[in-house]
């Protein structure tokens, strides 16, 4: 008889546990969703809806960004040259957030859509910053309308995978990025054990992290918590996922305009390799590397964009 008020008032605390992780998650989708709503447009292509949002006067900058990302990243990563004369505009790649999803899509195609969203605003000519995955349709937009692109900046630009491996982080990425819940729940440990997780997840050493200053940790947590919705992403990510599988024939050898590319050495997704293998390809290309930083910058971040402004003035 005394067994069973103890277990019904261990099912009534799980109950009380269970409806407060209920609650405190549809919390932060709520939040996510309208930190995105009223904040981009929207264009109609021949590949469909692009999204896009923009920032900032002066020089245009196609600003694309990387996996699990959409406009919001992109901003997130290359906002504060806005402040430096540069307008942004930061369309969200096919299948992330409110841009469609072709069939058959490829980075070709979606430099494509680049160019469809240029026509749309009426610009001819502009520097192209592409962050990790973002490197791949960057480049092509590079390779595909020279007489569009002055400049192109990599910021610590994928690579494809290794023959055999699925997606960095192995199946903790693969958890996190298949369902908002899965998402928001990691993104809350990583509160708790940042040690653990920084690292799969961002590529990013929590110790870097934490040397980094109050501002870069806050800019970090902001990336991952901007990973929300990531039922918005999830197509995306599928398709970056994909492109990392295949061979790189990127003829970069061709590209004629002025190529910066940026990473740190200790970025867990060795980004660093690809970014003077880049430099090095291109006929007008430099490498910065930074010996610390991971995936994110972290803690070097004010110091690319500076380097990246100065690249851009000059180009």
């Amino acid at each position: 008889m005394g067994r069973r008020p103890s277990i019904l008032g261990g099912l009534v605390v799980a109950a009380a546990a269970a409806a407060g992780v209920y609650i405190l998650f549809t919390r932060a989708m709520t939040r996510a969703r309208a930190r995105l709503a009223g904040a981009s447009e929207t264009v109609e292509t021949r590949f469909g809806a692009v999204e896009y949002a923009h920032m900032g006067e002066g020089e245009p900058v196609l600003v694309i960004h990387g996996a699990s990302g959409g406009f919001d990243q992109a901003l997130d990563m290359a906002g504060a040259l806005a402040d430096q004369g540069f307008r942004l505009i930061a369309p969200s790649r096919f299948g992330y957030l409110g841009s469609s999803l072709p069939k058959t899509p490829t980075p070709a195609m979606q430099a494509d859509a680049y160019a469809e969203l240029l026509d749309h605003l009426g610009i001819e000519t502009v520097a192209v910053i592409g962050i990790s995955a973002g490197a791949w349709s960057s480049l092509r937009f590079a390779i595909r309308y020279p007489h569009r692109c002055r400049a192109l900046v990599l910021l610590a630009p994928a690579a494809p995978l290794p023959p055999g491996t699925a997606m960095h982080g192995g199946a903790l990425a693969r958890a996190v990025f298949s369902s908002d819940f899965v998402a928001w729940a990691a993104l809350t440990l990583t509160r708790i054990a940042p040690a653990a997780l920084m690292r799969p997840l961002l590529g990013t050493d929590a110790r870097v992290v934490r040397a980094a200053g109050e501002a870069e940790q806050a800019r970090v947590r902001r990336i991952l918590d901007h990973l929300l919705p990531m039922s918005a992403r999830l197509a995306g990510t599928g398709l970056d996922i994909a492109a990392a599988a295949e061979p790189d024939d990127c003829p970069i050898e061709i590209i004629t305009c002025p190529v910066l590319t940026v990473s740190a050495s200790d970025d867990a997704f060795g980004t660093a390799r690809r970014a003077r293998s880049i430099a090095s390809s291109a006929p007008d290309g430099q490498a910065v590397i930074y010996a610390t930083g991971g995936h994110t910058l972290a803690g070097r971040h004010d110091e690319a964009l500076a380097a990246v402004s100065a690249f851009l003035e000059t180009a």
